[in-house]
């Protein structure tokens, strides 16, 4: 189907897109998978393209440009290359909104250079061990003495985890708030703080290159002037940029299931049974007809929603909706895909393996599709 979406400055970042991640990003993906990480030289090789920070101002290297387009293209061109691990997403995505948004003309100073450039990884820190989706009732606490907060408690499963050289922490600045909402802050913490430990990398299904860590905070003191937007508004700042973060799963999601079912269409046509191509077979060509159908509607679903985002009209109920109904359309492709490769797709050296474990998590972060639901249904007035 055809997608009208797109303008000619779209389509020469998708070149420039495809030619990094071929150039490089997919010839290190098996050193990348078994290393647990990606290279800061691909980071490096990000930035140089242009290929992070766009929506920063000019002075500090970005193109003041807010264009969720251009977050599309870079997710489609990562799956639709084959590469693995690097955490682009997280940076452009998740992190841009907040930095963009929050922080102030001394912060942006310190930080957007390198984070436009790619020597200056970044990470969001929301998760707890003991805390998931439950983002009011999180653990670790910030302090103020003096001119410094003082940090303490321990996150888990934060994408990026291991490179960051900044991490937004969401931490308890009010214990004695009236509601538990109510006093949460985000505090940036910078690599290489006292008291700050990166831990082990987490040892996940899939996903294996991206890396993934626990972070501890024991007696971190953080001067006041990292402070990013208001003390005690974290948690509206948190769920002002979730909409964005749950909509780029949803690109995730739409690109993958698209990328296994190309793979699945090649194999389909060259793999021969009793003679004839699998894909002949009727009840496989229906399920690949379905599975192109279903693929054509989530493009056309997320790509209005990426205009509606850019529009600043998409509701968080919006994005919980897409992220919940893509993800879960992805997981079924991707396992239909994988049933029809016979024994290949549970070889770990055939892609659709690989994509077939690393969509596993699509619906589980971002928030569980359980409360995507709930938080549908409550839009609704249940």
């Amino acid at each position: 189907m055809r997608r009208n979406i797109f303008d000619p400055e779209h389509d020469q970042f998708r070149q420039t897109a495809r030619a990094y991640f071929e150039k490089y990003c997919v010839p290190h993906s098996a050193e990348w998978e078994k290393a647990g990480h990606v290279d800061r030289e691909a980071w490096r090789q990000a930035g140089a393209h242009g290929l992070l920070g766009w929506e920063m101002p000019e002075e500090f290297g970005g193109s003041n440009i807010k264009d969720f387009r251009f977050n599309a293209i870079l997710t489609e061109e990562f799956h639709g290359t084959g590469a693995v691990g690097i955490g682009l997403g997280v940076q452009n995505d998740i992190v841009s909104g907040y930095f963009t948004g929050l922080a102030t003309d001394e912060q942006r100073k310190r930080w957007l250079p390198g984070y436009v450039s790619g020597e200056t990884i970044t990470a969001i820190a929301m998760s707890e061990p003991g805390t998931g989706s439950d983002l009011a009732n999180i653990k670790t606490s910030a302090r103020r003495d003096g001119d410094q907060f003082v940090l303490n408690g321990a996150k888990t499963f934060i994408s990026n985890g291991l490179l960051a050289d900044l991490v937004i922490v969401a931490c308890r600045t009010n214990p004695d708030a009236d509601a538990p909402h109510r006093g949460i802050s985000l505090i940036v913490v910078e690599d290489g703080t006292p008291g700050f430990t990166k831990g082990r990398a987490l040892d996940k299904i899939g996903q294996k290159s991206a890396d993934t860590a626990e972070l501890f905070f024991e007696n971190v003191r953080v001067p006041v002037e990292n402070l990013l937007g208001e003390e005690n508004r974290g948690f509206y700042h948190l769920m002002a940029n979730l909409p964005a973060e749950r909509l780029g799963i949803a690109v995730h999601a739409v690109s993958q299931a698209r990328r296994a079912l190309d793979l699945t269409l090649e194999y389909a046509r060259d793999r021969k049974a009793f003679g004839q191509a699998i894909g002949t077979f009727q009840i496989n060509r229906h399920a690949i007809a379905e599975m192109r159908i279903k693929v054509d509607v989530m493009t056309a679903y997320i790509d209005q929603c990426i205009l509606a985002v850019n529009a600043g009209e998409l509701t968080a109920e919006e994005a919980a909706g897409a992220k919940w109904w893509a993800t879960e359309t992805q997981w079924e492709i991707l396992d239909r895909c994988l049933q029809l490769h016979g024994g290949y797709g549970y070889v770990n050296e055939y892609e659709i393996a690989r994509l077939w474990r690393d969509a596993r998590v699509q619906r589980l972060y971002g928030g569980t599709n359980e409360i995507m639901k709930d938080l549908v249904g409550r839009s609704m007035g249940f």
